[in-house]
């Protein structure tokens, strides 16, 4: 019964996930956790189910629309094989109400980021640039008018090396996709339209989602009865996002979708801390 209660969470998340390719599902944990009924570090697990298998099946839409690049989604994934079972380790071994603090910290940090902020020339910009100029910043060490070809490949690499592994272990720590990293690393790395990092997004969170369940299988029970109905609902939402794509600005998504994640993040922060 409280898995189907739970069901129209999984429904939103899809719709997230479908709609901006990323932060629907940092939505899965806390719904698992205080709706469903799930212990935290058992939420994780069955969040990588729901989160991976959702993200797939919203996929399938912008692949046969062209807007998935196959090749570079997968290895973009397999990047962050270590952090995610890195990740894993370390999550068994933190107190439940803990790691849902944490988690608090990761989804109120989510907010700030998508949050769609103006550029250095006062004109709107989507929020996913945003989390990507602050990560390139890192790496920037000369104009980009100025900056070699070698110096511009090895800066993309380095991009790609360092964001696959954080997103990886933000996964398999937490349980989630990383889609508000993924998008701005696609977008500023290899240069991808927006349509194109939404798209890949969901395959490389698809990829660091199973890669984390396996390094947790062995040592963590997924509650199927919960995860499957929540999954479908997840599916059923991502579809519906993916229209909702088409159709409404991604800004303005983001806007409503952070809204959501500011009530969410504070109720779980107040809630863990309480039984600390």
């Amino acid at each position: 019964m409280r898995a189907l209660l739970a069901s129209p969470l999984g429904f939103l998340i899809g719709m997230a996930l479908g709609s901006v390719g990323g932060g629907g599902s940092i939505l899965a944990v806390p719904a698992l956790v205080y709706v469903a009924g799930q212990n935290p570090h058992a939420a994780t697990t069955t969040s990588l189910v729901v989160v991976g298998a959702t993200a797939l099946g919203g996929m399938l839409s912008h692949l046969r629309a062209g807007r998935v690049k196959l090749g570079p989604g997968t290895v973009f994934g397999l990047v962050g094989t270590g952090g995610s079972l890195l990740g894993a380790m370390i999550s068994r071994q933190i107190p439940s109400n803990l790691l849902l603090f944490l988690f608090s910290f990761l989804i109120l940090f989510a907010a700030y980021r998508m949050w769609p902020k103006k550029s250095s020339n006062g004109q709107a910009q989507p929020a996913e640039l945003q989390v990507g100029e602050d990560i390139s910043l890192a790496f920037s060490d000369a104009p980009v008018a100025v900056a070699t070809k070698s110096d511009s490949r090895t800066k993309m690499i380095a991009l790609v090396v360092v964001t696959g592994t954080v997103v990886g272990f933000l996964t398999g720590l937490f349980g989630v996709g990383g889609g508000f990293v993924i998008v701005p690393a696609l977008v500023l790395a290899l240069k991808y339209d927006m349509p194109e990092a939404v798209g890949t997004s969901l395959l490389v969170i698809g990829v660091n989602s199973a890669i984390a369940l396996l390094g947790r299988i062995a040592t963590s029970h997924v509650q199927w009865s919960i995860a499957i109905p929540f999954t479908i609902a997840g599916l059923l939402g991502s579809l519906v996002g993916r229209r909702i794509s088409d159709k409404v600005p991604v800004r303005t998504l983001a806007k409503s979708f952070v809204v959501l994640l500011l009530v969410v993040g504070a109720y779980v922060a107040i809630k863990s801390a309480s039984v600390l």
